[in-house]
C-alpha cells in the first residue's frame, strides 16, 4: 500500500488525521471543553501579525521544526534548564523568533480556559492562522488533540531538522522517517515563499562550493553576484535575504518559479532539480491552485508526525517550562 493511500484509509475507517501514526487528532477536539479557543488563538495571532508582517513566515518555520524532533509536540517551546540544552538553543533554531507571541496567544486562552489547551496545538493553528491572516480564510485545516511532551534535547534537533545543505538523497532519507514522500518534500518546501535565510546558510554556495573556493555552478550567476553584495564572507551569520527574491511577505507559488531559474536561495531548494520526479512536481507546482490545495494537504500530514494524545504528554500552562 503506498503512503498516500495508508493516510486516506485512516481518514476513511477513522475520520482523523493521526490515528494510524499513534494519535487520534481530530476536527473541533476542544468543541466541549473550550469552545471558544480556535477563535482565541485566531483573534490573537492575527493581531499580533497586523504588527509585525514576518510572523507568518516565522510560525510556519517554527511549526515545522517542531514537528521534525519528536514530532508536533511543542518541544522546540521549551527553554533549556541547568541540566539540560534544550531543541531551541541547537543552532539550526538559533534563528526561530516569534516564542514570546506565541506564550502571549497561550495566555490569551488560559485567562478563558485554563489548562485546556496544549502549547502544541496553540503552535500549530497560529502558524496556520498567520499564513491565512492576509487571505481572511484559513488556508488548511488543523485537527487538534495533540498534547505537550516533556524533552527537549538539543542532540535531536541536530540529528532531525532537515539542513539547507542537504542533497536531494539525503532530504528524502530525512522526510521519509517522518512518515512523509517526496511529493511532500517538494511541496512543504514551498514555505520558502515567505521569510530570510541568513548568509552563513548558503555562504558556501557563494564561496567555497567543493572546499576549493569556488561558486556552486547550479546557481544562477546574475543572482550569485547580487547575493555576494549581502554576504560578503562565509562567516557572515548575521545579514540575511529573502528566500523568495521580490516575495518574501507574499504566500504564493512563486517559489517554483525562482527554483526552475536556478535561484533557489539554499543547495537543499537546487536539490529538488537533480532528480527527475522532483522536478516534475516542481512544475506541477507552478499551477498556483494546484499549490493552494496540495500546500493545505502536505501541512495536514505534517501536523499529525508522531503526536503525542491521549493521556501522553501533558498540558503546559506556560510553554516555555515543564509543568
Amino acid at each position: 500500500m503506498t503512503n498516500q493511500a495508508f493516510i486516506l484509509l485512516c481518514m476513511v475507517v477513522f475520520g482523523v488525521v493521526g490515528t494510524c501514526r499513534g494519535g487520534s487528532l481530530r476536527k473541533g477536539y476542544y468543541k466541549d471543553t473550550c469552545p471558544d479557543a480556535e477563535e482565541i488563538i485566531k483573534k490573537a495571532t492575527e493581531k499580533h501579525v497586523a504588527n509585525d508582517p514576518t510572523l507568518p513566515a516565522r510560525f510556519l518555520r517554527m511549526h515545522f521544526h517542531d514537528c521534525f524532533v519528536r514530532g508536533c509536540d511543542g518541544s522546540v517551546l521549551l527553554n533549556s534548564t541547568t541540566n539540560n540544552i534544550a531543541e531551541k538553543d541547537a543552532i539550526p533554531n538559533l534563528t526561530l523568533a516569534g516564542f514570546d507571541v506565541i506564550d502571549d496567544i497561550k495566555a490569551e486562552v488560559e485567562k478563558k480556559c485554563p489548562n485546556v489547551v496544549s502549547c502544541a496545538d496553540v503552535l500549530a493553528l497560529a502558524a496556520r492562522d498567520a499564513v491565512s491572516f492576509k487571505f481572511q480564510t484559513s488556508l488548511w485545516e488543523v485537527l487538534t488533540g495533540r498534547r505537550d511532551g516533556r524533552i527537549s534535547r538539543i542532540s535531536e534537533a541536530l540529528a532531525n531538522i532537515p539542513s539547507p545543505l542537504s542533497n536531494f538523497t539525503a532530504l528524502v532519507r530525512n522526510f521519509t522517517s517522518k512518515g512523509l514522500n517526496v511529493h511532500d518534500l517538494v511541496v512543504l518546501s514551498g514555505g520558502h515563499t515567505i521569510g530570510v535565510g541568513h548568509c552563513n546558510t548558503f555562504g558556501n554556495r557563494l564561496y567555497n562550493f567543493t572546499g576549493r573556493s569556488d561558486q556552486d555552478p547550479s546557481l544562477n550567476p546574475t543572482y550569485a553576484s547580487f547575493l555576494k553584495t549581502q554576504c560578503k564572507n562565509l562567516s557572515d551569520n548575521t545579514t540575511f535575504v529573502p528566500m523568495d527574491p521580490g516575495s518574501a511577505l507574499t504566500f504564493d507559488n512563486n517559489y517554483y518559479v525562482t527554483v526552475k531559474q536556478n535561484k533557489g536561495l539554499f543547495q537543499s531548494d537546487a536539490a529538488l532539480l537533480t532528480n527527475k520526479g522532483s522536478r516534475k512536481i516542481v512544475d506541477e507546482l507552478l499551477d498556483s491552485k494546484k499549490f493552494f490545495t496540495e500546500f493545505a494537504q502536505a501541512m495536514k500530514r505534517m501536523g499529525a508526525i508522531g503526536v503525542v494524545t491521549g493521556n501522553e504528554g501533558e498540558i503546559r500552562k506556560k510553554c516555555f517550562v515543564v509543568n
